[in-house]
């Protein structure tokens, strides 16, 4: 049976795991089903090689929650190809992964993290199909890591999309508040404009608004660390708070 990552009803909280060995994050995804996680994502390439070998127990520890995997070019993947990479995340995906994440750039290394190359985008596309063969789901990200305007996402999103992603994936940023608003404001076109789900995240100065509210306005999950160390993300609010959130506010509009 396939399983899908997404929750459906419901922004899926997502609990990232970032870690060198298989026992360090099976102990953060056992805290983490205590704590009501949902869902989770693991970066393979913080993994040492060595202990991806052991990627089922880490899987099984989850007590059946989805996992969605990254397999990005840094960490100990440090000087790898794209073609390596990608190797590797398709073996995460047949040892239980469900969601695998492919950059938009992946096979041609670009600027915004989004290749025009026709031979590139190719490439793409043959392995989005392998993984949909698999049973399998992909998410299609560019991290920008600046501030975009409105037409500058969209256009990256539709891309994306065309693409064959299941879901499209946008990380820019906000330095003020006038650009976490627009980025709360982008939010909502993203929704209405797209025709497959979608994340989109900033960081910068100004990002806790944004990363809190977007879920509530369109975004298809909220990223979360179960606690803070040396690997964690530190623009990902902790899963505590985001469970609280979720929980207790009712942010659905009133329809009369």
């Amino acid at each position: 049976m396939k399983l899908n990552f997404l929750a459906g009803y419901r922004p899926t909280v997502t609990v990232m795991i970032q870690s060198e060995t298989a026992a360090n994050a099976i102990n953060t995804i056992r805290n983490s089903v205590y704590e009501g996680a949902d869902a989770f994502g693991l970066q393979i390439c913080r993994l040492a090689p060595e202990e991806r070998k052991r990627l089922k127990e880490i899987y099984a520890a989850s007590s059946g929650r989805p996992f969605y995997i990254t397999n990005y070019r840094y960490g100990y993947n440090e000087g790898l190809s794209d073609e390596e990479c990608m190797n590797g995340l398709i073996d995460g995906l047949k040892a239980g992964g469900t969601l695998g994440d492919i950059m938009g750039d992946t096979f041609d290394k670009s600027p915004n993290e989004l290749t025009t190359n026709p031979i590139a985008v190719d490439k793409q596309k043959k392995l989005i199909d392998e993984i949909h063969q698999m049973g399998k789901e992909v998410l299609m990200s560019s991290h920008l890591y600046r501030f975009a305007k409105a037409e500058e996402a969209l256009e990256i999103a539709y891309e994306q999309q065309k693409r064959g992603a299941d879901i499209a994936k946008i990380v820019t940023a906000a330095n003020s508040e006038e650009e976490e608003a627009e980025n709360i404001r982008i939010t909502s076109l993203l929704k209405k404009e797209l025709d497959i789900p979608f994340l989109f995240l900033s960081g910068g100065t100004h990002y806790k608004v944004h990363r809190l509210v977007s879920p509530m306005l369109g975004s298809c999950m909220s990223l979360c660390v179960q606690r803070y160390d040396e690997l964690a993300t530190k623009s990902q609010p902790p899963l505590g708070f985001v469970r609280y959130v979720t929980d207790n506010m009712d942010y659905v509009p009133d329809k009369l």
